[in-house]
Protein backbone atom coordinates (compact mmCIF):
# COMPACT_ATOMS: atom_id res chain seq x y z
CA UNK A 1 0.00 0.00 0.00
CA UNK A 2 1.26 3.30 -1.04
CA UNK A 3 0.02 6.57 0.86
CA UNK A 4 1.55 10.05 -0.44
CA UNK A 5 0.79 13.81 -1.22
CA UNK A 6 2.14 14.69 -4.80
CA UNK A 7 1.40 17.52 -7.00
CA UNK A 8 -0.11 16.76 -10.51
CA UNK A 9 -0.15 19.13 -13.46
CA UNK A 10 -3.78 20.38 -14.29
CA UNK A 11 -4.37 22.37 -17.41
CA UNK A 12 -1.47 24.13 -18.83
CA UNK A 13 0.57 22.92 -15.97
CA UNK A 14 -1.39 24.29 -13.17
CA UNK A 15 -0.09 22.41 -9.86
CA UNK A 16 -3.08 19.77 -8.66
CA UNK A 17 -2.44 18.95 -4.63
CA UNK A 18 -3.32 15.36 -4.26
CA UNK A 19 -3.14 12.55 -1.97
CA UNK A 20 -2.81 8.88 -3.49
CA UNK A 21 -3.58 5.57 -1.48
CA UNK A 22 -3.72 2.14 -2.01
CA UNK A 23 -1.53 -0.24 -4.28
CA UNK A 24 0.32 0.95 -7.30
CA UNK A 25 -1.23 -1.75 -9.55
CA UNK A 26 -4.80 -0.90 -8.86
CA UNK A 27 -7.07 0.86 -11.08
CA UNK A 28 -6.89 4.75 -10.87
CA UNK A 29 -9.72 6.69 -8.60
CA UNK A 30 -9.91 10.29 -9.17
CA UNK A 31 -11.88 11.61 -6.22
CA UNK A 32 -12.94 15.50 -7.12
CA UNK A 33 -14.94 17.16 -4.39
CA UNK A 34 -17.62 19.82 -3.95
CA UNK A 35 -17.04 23.61 -3.41
CA UNK A 36 -15.05 24.88 -0.58
CA UNK A 37 -13.99 21.10 0.10
CA UNK A 38 -10.17 19.52 -0.18
CA UNK A 39 -9.43 16.19 -0.77
CA UNK A 40 -9.68 15.09 2.84
CA UNK A 41 -13.48 15.22 2.58
CA UNK A 42 -13.06 11.79 1.22
CA UNK A 43 -10.94 10.00 3.69
CA UNK A 44 -12.78 7.25 5.03
CA UNK A 45 -14.27 6.72 1.38
CA UNK A 46 -10.15 6.43 0.08
CA UNK A 47 -9.56 3.52 3.02
CA UNK A 48 -12.15 1.40 1.94
CA UNK A 49 -11.40 1.73 -2.03
CA UNK A 50 -7.76 0.99 -1.12
CA UNK A 51 -8.37 -1.88 1.07
CA UNK A 52 -10.46 -2.89 -1.45
CA UNK A 53 -7.43 -2.49 -4.06
CA UNK A 54 -8.27 0.25 -5.75
CA UNK A 55 -5.29 3.39 -6.46
CA UNK A 56 -7.93 6.51 -5.10
CA UNK A 57 -6.10 10.06 -5.90
CA UNK A 58 -7.87 12.80 -3.80
CA UNK A 59 -7.33 16.24 -5.61
CA UNK A 60 -7.60 19.61 -4.58
CA UNK A 61 -9.63 21.73 -7.05
CA UNK A 62 -7.72 24.56 -8.51
CA UNK A 63 -8.01 27.46 -5.97
CA UNK A 64 -8.86 24.38 -3.07
CA UNK A 65 -6.71 23.34 -0.47
CA UNK A 66 -2.90 22.68 -0.85
CA UNK A 67 -3.74 23.64 -5.02
CA UNK A 68 -2.46 26.70 -6.74
CA UNK A 69 -4.66 29.72 -6.91
CA UNK A 70 -5.76 31.38 -10.56
CA UNK A 71 -3.75 34.29 -10.51
CA UNK A 72 -6.50 35.05 -13.34
CA UNK A 73 -9.56 34.13 -11.49
CA UNK A 74 -9.56 31.23 -14.10
CA UNK A 75 -12.34 29.08 -12.41
CA UNK A 76 -15.16 28.49 -14.63
CA UNK A 77 -16.64 24.46 -14.64
CA UNK A 78 -14.57 24.06 -17.81
CA UNK A 79 -11.33 25.25 -16.17
CA UNK A 80 -11.75 22.34 -13.85
CA UNK A 81 -12.91 20.16 -16.60
CA UNK A 82 -9.55 20.83 -18.22
CA UNK A 83 -7.73 19.94 -14.97
CA UNK A 84 -9.49 16.68 -15.03
CA UNK A 85 -8.84 15.59 -18.48
CA UNK A 86 -4.96 16.71 -18.16
CA UNK A 87 -4.52 14.73 -15.06
CA UNK A 88 -6.60 11.57 -16.29
CA UNK A 89 -4.77 12.12 -19.72
CA UNK A 90 -0.77 11.76 -17.32
CA UNK A 91 -2.26 8.51 -15.56
CA UNK A 92 -0.59 4.97 -16.69
CA UNK A 93 -5.17 4.06 -17.56
CA UNK A 94 -8.25 5.40 -17.90
CA UNK A 95 -9.62 6.41 -14.13
CA UNK A 96 -12.42 5.60 -12.71
CA UNK A 97 -14.13 9.24 -11.56
CA UNK A 98 -15.74 9.68 -8.72
CA UNK A 99 -16.75 13.87 -8.23
CA UNK A 100 -18.77 15.52 -6.00
CA UNK A 101 -20.94 18.39 -6.81
CA UNK A 102 -18.69 21.20 -8.30
CA UNK A 103 -16.28 17.90 -9.07
CA UNK A 104 -19.46 16.04 -10.40
CA UNK A 105 -20.09 18.91 -12.87
CA UNK A 106 -16.54 19.26 -13.62
CA UNK A 107 -16.60 15.62 -14.49
CA UNK A 108 -20.09 16.22 -16.51
CA UNK A 109 -17.99 18.46 -18.80
CA UNK A 110 -14.70 16.60 -18.93
CA UNK A 111 -16.37 13.16 -20.63
CA UNK A 112 -19.30 14.84 -22.47
CA UNK A 113 -17.52 17.96 -24.18
CA UNK A 114 -13.85 18.54 -23.31
CA UNK A 115 -12.36 14.99 -24.28
CA UNK A 116 -14.73 11.70 -24.17
CA UNK A 117 -12.93 8.62 -23.74
CA UNK A 118 -10.88 10.04 -20.19
CA UNK A 119 -12.80 8.09 -17.76
CA UNK A 120 -13.72 4.54 -17.29
CA UNK A 121 -16.79 5.30 -15.26
CA UNK A 122 -17.94 8.10 -13.85
CA UNK A 123 -19.92 8.75 -10.23
CA UNK A 124 -21.77 12.13 -9.58
CA UNK A 125 -22.72 12.64 -6.11
CA UNK A 126 -25.92 14.40 -5.56
CA UNK A 127 -25.13 16.58 -8.64
CA UNK A 128 -27.13 16.71 -11.85
CA UNK A 129 -27.17 19.57 -14.31
CA UNK A 130 -30.55 20.70 -13.20
CA UNK A 131 -30.23 21.63 -9.81
CA UNK A 132 -32.81 23.44 -6.98
CA UNK A 133 -32.89 27.37 -7.08
CA UNK A 134 -32.76 27.13 -2.90
CA UNK A 135 -30.39 24.75 -2.78
CA UNK A 136 -27.70 26.72 -4.91
CA UNK A 137 -28.80 29.77 -3.16
CA UNK A 138 -28.34 28.22 0.15
CA UNK A 139 -24.89 26.86 -0.89
CA UNK A 140 -23.36 29.92 -2.34
CA UNK A 141 -24.77 32.09 0.52
CA UNK A 142 -22.78 29.94 2.83
CA UNK A 143 -19.41 30.08 1.03
CA UNK A 144 -19.54 33.84 0.04
CA UNK A 145 -20.66 34.84 3.65
CA UNK A 146 -17.10 35.02 5.48
CA UNK A 147 -15.13 34.87 2.41
CA UNK A 148 -13.47 37.97 3.11
CA UNK A 149 -13.34 39.23 6.21
CA UNK A 150 -12.88 35.49 7.57
CA UNK A 151 -13.37 34.27 11.34
CA UNK A 152 -12.19 35.65 14.31
CA UNK A 153 -11.06 31.44 15.98
CA UNK A 154 -11.71 28.33 14.89
CA UNK A 155 -14.55 28.22 17.01
CA UNK A 156 -16.38 30.81 15.29
CA UNK A 157 -15.95 29.02 12.01
CA UNK A 158 -16.98 26.10 13.36
CA UNK A 159 -20.23 27.75 14.74
CA UNK A 160 -20.77 28.91 11.35
CA UNK A 161 -21.12 25.40 10.08
CA UNK A 162 -22.84 23.80 12.64
CA UNK A 163 -25.43 26.90 11.59
CA UNK A 164 -25.17 25.54 8.10
CA UNK A 165 -25.41 21.93 9.25
CA UNK A 166 -28.19 21.72 11.95
CA UNK A 167 -29.21 18.39 11.22
CA UNK A 168 -25.45 17.17 12.93
CA UNK A 169 -24.15 17.00 16.24
CA UNK A 170 -22.55 20.64 17.22
CA UNK A 171 -19.31 20.28 18.14
CA UNK A 172 -15.86 22.96 19.06
CA UNK A 173 -13.24 23.36 16.27
CA UNK A 174 -11.80 20.30 15.72
CA UNK A 175 -8.21 19.09 14.21
CA UNK A 176 -9.67 18.65 10.93
CA UNK A 177 -11.21 22.09 10.56
CA UNK A 178 -7.64 23.39 10.82
CA UNK A 179 -7.15 21.84 6.82
CA UNK A 180 -10.31 23.75 6.06
CA UNK A 181 -8.85 27.64 7.90
CA UNK A 182 -5.47 29.62 7.12
CA UNK A 183 -4.55 32.19 9.77
CA UNK A 184 -3.34 35.39 8.16
CA UNK A 185 -0.91 37.86 9.30
CA UNK A 186 -4.13 39.98 10.47
CA UNK A 187 -4.60 37.03 13.31
CA UNK A 188 -8.08 36.30 11.86
CA UNK A 189 -9.14 32.84 9.65
CA UNK A 190 -9.87 32.33 6.45
CA UNK A 191 -11.03 29.26 4.36
CA UNK A 192 -9.12 27.86 2.55
CA UNK A 193 -9.93 28.54 -0.78
CA UNK A 194 -9.46 31.68 -3.55
CA UNK A 195 -11.94 34.12 -2.42
CA UNK A 196 -12.35 34.72 -6.45
CA UNK A 197 -13.57 31.06 -7.02
CA UNK A 198 -17.00 32.23 -5.33
CA UNK A 199 -16.95 35.60 -6.64
CA UNK A 200 -16.90 33.99 -10.19
CA UNK A 201 -19.80 31.68 -8.87
CA UNK A 202 -21.67 34.59 -7.28
CA UNK A 203 -21.68 36.50 -10.44
CA UNK A 204 -22.49 33.69 -12.43
CA UNK A 205 -25.41 32.75 -10.17
CA UNK A 206 -26.88 36.61 -10.66
CA UNK A 207 -26.67 36.14 -14.39
CA UNK A 208 -28.52 33.27 -14.33
CA UNK A 209 -30.84 34.99 -11.93
CA UNK A 210 -33.28 31.98 -10.01
CA UNK A 211 -33.05 29.56 -13.22
CA UNK A 212 -30.94 26.97 -11.90
CA UNK A 213 -32.84 24.30 -14.69
CA UNK A 214 -29.50 23.44 -16.60
CA UNK A 215 -31.12 21.04 -18.28
CA UNK A 216 -30.51 22.51 -21.89
CA UNK A 217 -27.44 24.43 -20.97
CA UNK A 218 -24.16 22.79 -22.19
CA UNK A 219 -23.94 20.61 -19.41
CA UNK A 220 -27.39 19.07 -19.75
CA UNK A 221 -25.87 18.46 -23.49
CA UNK A 222 -22.50 16.94 -21.92
CA UNK A 223 -24.50 15.08 -20.43
CA UNK A 224 -26.58 13.66 -22.75
CA UNK A 225 -23.35 12.70 -24.52
CA UNK A 226 -21.86 10.42 -21.70
CA UNK A 227 -21.40 6.94 -23.41
CA UNK A 228 -19.15 5.45 -19.88
CA UNK A 229 -20.54 3.68 -17.08
CA UNK A 230 -22.31 6.20 -14.66
CA UNK A 231 -23.50 6.77 -11.41
CA UNK A 232 -25.73 8.67 -9.70
CA UNK A 233 -25.97 9.14 -6.28
CA UNK A 234 -28.25 11.21 -4.61
CA UNK A 235 -28.61 12.19 -0.97
CA UNK A 236 -32.76 11.78 0.06
CA UNK A 237 -33.21 14.78 1.75
CA UNK A 238 -31.02 16.99 -0.81
CA UNK A 239 -32.08 20.53 -1.28
CA UNK A 240 -30.22 20.83 -4.47
CA UNK A 241 -31.17 17.46 -6.05
CA UNK A 242 -34.37 16.55 -6.12
CA UNK A 243 -36.36 13.41 -6.84
CA UNK A 244 -37.72 15.01 -10.46
CA UNK A 245 -33.85 16.68 -11.28
CA UNK A 246 -32.85 13.11 -10.93
CA UNK A 247 -35.24 11.49 -13.04
CA UNK A 248 -34.68 14.21 -15.72
CA UNK A 249 -30.99 13.28 -15.65
CA UNK A 250 -31.68 9.22 -15.92
CA UNK A 251 -33.43 10.17 -18.76
CA UNK A 252 -30.38 12.38 -20.71
CA UNK A 253 -28.12 9.44 -19.12
CA UNK A 254 -30.79 6.30 -19.59
CA UNK A 255 -28.37 3.58 -18.51
CA UNK A 256 -27.03 5.09 -15.84
CA UNK A 257 -27.13 3.44 -12.47
CA UNK A 258 -29.23 5.31 -9.21
CA UNK A 259 -28.56 5.01 -5.65
CA UNK A 260 -30.45 7.14 -3.10
CA UNK A 261 -28.68 7.27 0.14
CA UNK A 262 -31.56 7.69 3.02
CA UNK A 263 -31.91 10.05 5.43
CA UNK A 264 -28.27 12.07 3.81
CA UNK A 265 -28.57 15.46 2.42
CA UNK A 266 -26.41 17.42 -0.12
CA UNK A 267 -23.18 17.07 2.20
CA UNK A 268 -24.15 13.14 1.33
CA UNK A 269 -20.12 11.86 2.03
CA UNK A 270 -20.27 13.29 6.11
CA UNK A 271 -23.86 12.76 6.63
CA UNK A 272 -24.35 9.15 5.51
CA UNK A 273 -20.72 7.78 4.80
CA UNK A 274 -20.86 4.35 5.21
CA UNK A 275 -23.47 3.81 3.05
CA UNK A 276 -22.52 6.04 0.96
CA UNK A 277 -18.78 4.08 0.42
CA UNK A 278 -20.80 0.99 -0.17
CA UNK A 279 -22.78 1.85 -2.83
CA UNK A 280 -19.52 3.68 -4.85
CA UNK A 281 -17.97 0.74 -3.85
CA UNK A 282 -20.39 -1.65 -5.53
CA UNK A 283 -20.61 0.23 -8.53
CA UNK A 284 -16.73 0.06 -9.14
CA UNK A 285 -16.56 -3.31 -8.47
CA UNK A 286 -19.54 -4.25 -10.73
CA UNK A 287 -17.80 -2.14 -13.52
CA UNK A 288 -14.24 -3.12 -12.99
CA UNK A 289 -14.33 -6.35 -12.03
CA UNK A 290 -11.01 -6.97 -13.89
CA UNK A 291 -8.91 -4.13 -12.65
CA UNK A 292 -8.96 -4.57 -9.02
CA UNK A 293 -5.36 -5.31 -7.82
CA UNK A 294 -5.22 -8.14 -5.70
Amino acid sequence: MSNSSIILPGHCGHPIAALTEGPESGMPVLLAHGGGQTKRAWKRVTAMLAATGFRTIALDLRGHGESAWAADGAYDILDFAQDLVAIAGALDQAPALIGASLGGLAGIMAEGRVAPGSFASLTLVDITPKMEAGGVARVVGFMAAHAREGFASPDDAARVIAEYLPHRPSRKASSGLAHYLRRRDDGRYYWHWDPAFIDGVMRRYAERGDDSDLGHSELGEAAARLALPVHLIRGGSSDLVSPEAAAHFRALVPNAAYSDIADATHMVVGDQNDAFGDAILDFLIRTHPGDIAA
